[in-house]
């Protein structure tokens, strides 16, 4: 199957907004478009379900009613139980809250393995345990290539280590991390894994279960969603760790990490993303399988379309000799988040782009540790291209003209 780029095309308002026409959007990264979907049910909550959730009277059953919906069905996509996906206001804040519950689990000599390849939300946090008395070890990238080597992994585990967490892929190297092969090292080591998913979600949900990290992290506001950060954590982990919400929360896994109240309207037009889903399966292919497979199949879909107009990027940057590309210059082993190291400011090259219909960004994006390990200098920061399956070659096409103008 090949996926039809205009039918995706008309599930987001943004590509009829006339104030957007003739501008491309490369700046995925930092958070996508909104899907029709999503947008009809925050909508609907706000001027429809705008109650306190769970009250006896129809308006507050049907909001409740549409927040387990939401848990429900993407979980469901993710392939884990309903009560092991949470919501909460951010994924820098979900992150900050598993530390703090770490912290108090764990003791004095005990060990942590973090990279210096992550954006900060998923590292700062953690580094913070070494107040604690706990070890912080650094699982460091190559500085040529960005790449987190698995076997420099096993070098730092033993037996002091309780958690083990690295990206899914990094928002500037891009290079897809085996999540697979470094969980099953990190539990064989008897640690625990957590994986950021933040810049991975956008090009497809996987299924957590079949992956197996004990904790999985996401952003909404960058799958198509609105602004909330949605975590999985696995029952053996989440009924170990000290309860971090109201005490009379803590028999209940999805509360038990979540201390603020739900964002009621955001929760439930979450259910929007999974609407999204079906429906693109639905177009492409509508024959019976569970959530989860039908989540692998989009997927499949996304990331195909994504890595054929990625090579074209990354063949029309990858031997220009102004440019550093960092990470892979191989499609299929990346996302199409691309970085490039130009020798002076990244943000001054995409306010040049801008001019020729661009929108990308420039800067350090929280990603300051990783760029100075490959001797990118986090001042002049780089220029980031990045985009998902709603891109078109026409939009594809835009860029690579304006990149031979501005580069």
């Amino acid at each position: 199957m090949t996926l039809d780029t205009e039918f995706v095309r008309s599930r987001f308002p943004a590509f009829c907004e006339p104030s957007l026409r003739g501008q491309a959007f490369f700046e995925n990264a930092g958070g996508s478009y909104t899907c029709g979907a999503v947008i009809d049910r925050l909508t609907r909550f706000y001027t429809q379900r705008k109650v306190q959730p769970y009250a006896p009277y129809a308006a507050s059953q049907l909001g409740g009613a549409e927040m387990d919906e939401a848990r429900s069905r993407m979980a469901a996509i993710l392939g884990v139980a309903t009560d092991e996906l949470s919501f909460g206001p951010s994924t820098t804040q979900n992150t900050y809250v598993l530390a703090q519950a770490f912290g108090q689990m764990m003791t004095a000599g005990e060990a942590i393995v973090v990279t210096n390849q992550d954006h900060e939300a998923n590292t700062g946090p953690w580094r913070r345990l070494a107040e604690r008395g706990i070890e912080v070890r650094e699982w460091q990238v190559d500085p040529e290539t960005g790449h987190l080597d698995p076997s420099a992994l096993e070098e730092l585990l033993d037996d002091k280590v309780r958690l083990v967490c690295f990206p899914h892929c990094s928002n500037v190297v891009g290079e897809i991390n085996p999540v697979t092969e470094i969980t099953a090292l990190a539990h064989a080591a008897g640690a625990f894994v957590c994986v950021d998913g933040v810049s991975y979600a956008p090009h497809g949900f996987v299924d957590v279960g079949a992956l197996g990290p004990d904790i999985y992290l996401f952003s909404a506001y960058k799958t198509y969603g609105p602004h909330q950060g949605l975590m999985v954590i696995r029952r053996p982990l989440g009924e170990l760790l000290p309860n971090q919400g109201h005490y009379f929360n803590a028999n209940t896994l999805y509360k038990r990490f979540t201390p603020a109240g739900p964002d009621h309207a955001q929760v439930a037009a979450c259910a929007g993303m999974a609407d999204y889903i079906d429906t693109l399966y639905a177009h492409h292919d509508g024959g019976a399988a569970t959530p989860a497979a039908r989540g692998v199949i989009v997927h499949d879909l996304m990331r195909a379309h994504e890595t054929t107009l990625l090579q074209q990027l990354l063949d029309a940057v990858k031997d220009r000799n102004s440019v550093r590309l960092i990470g892979p210059s191989d499609a299929r082993l990346r996302a199409p988040t691309v970085a490039l190291a130009l020798g002076h400011c990244g943000f001054q090259a995409a306010e040049d782009l801008a001019a020729h219909g661009i929108m990308a960004g420039g800067g350090d994006f929280y990603a300051g540790r990783a760029l100075s390990a490959m001797g990118v200098d986090p001042e002049a920061g780089v220029l980031r291209l990045s985009f998902t399956h709603y891109t078109s070659q026409a939009e594809m096409d835009q860029l690579l003209t304006a990149l031979d103008a501005v580069l």
